[in-house]
């Protein structure tokens, strides 16, 4: 999809095209306001200027909507609308050995017992061996720490997906 077809969506439309990108609720809704934006860039910043200024409540909110770090049934069923995305930015799991899904899946437990949520990483260019070792170093975190770690990860995923709608 081209800029100028996005920008000529409706607003409902719009806030579908927009959710795959992020699922917090009011960056979708301050994002819509936005349109029609006149080029990439100005796109790519705004969307990360309203990313920042939301509260944290909307980030965790935005956390729902990934699925775990090597949960490929997750993949599959709860996130249909960007299982392609999803799993392409995940695509190295796929390859890992037994052991490194295991302790995928123990640190994905022992992450969001701690915070309260999932393990968000951009995982895009990562091995599973890469994401666990980022998984296990967060772990020690403070929660105020690492909800604005998982947030600037989200920062990046939104904008990789941003680009990935622009170019779909």
């Amino acid at each position: 999809m081209t800029l100028s077809e996005l920008n000529q969506l409706d607003k409902p439309t719009l806030a579908l095209a927009l959710g795959k990108c992020c699922g917090a609720t009011a960056w979708i809704e301050d994002m819509c306001q936005l349109f029609p934006v006149p080029d990439e860039q100005t796109l790519f910043d705004k969307a990360r200027e309203i990313w920042y200024d939301l509260a944290e409540s909307d980030w965790l909110e935005a956390f729902t909507h990934h699925p775990k770090i090597g949960d490929i049934n997750s993949l599959k069923e709860k996130f249909a609308s960007t299982s392609t995305w999803a799993a392409g930015e995940q695509g190295a799991v796929q390859q890992a050995s037994q052991q490194v899904l295991e302790a995928l899946a123990a640190g994905n437990t022992a992450y969001e017992d701690k915070f309260g949520y999932i393990f968000i990483v951009c995982a895009t260019g990562k091995s599973a061996a890469e994401m666990l070792s980022l998984l296990q170093a967060r772990l020690p975190n403070s929660p105020e720490d690492e909800v604005k770690i998982a947030m600037g990860e989200q920062a990046k995923i939104t904008q990789i997906r941003l680009e990935k709608l622009l170019a779909a």
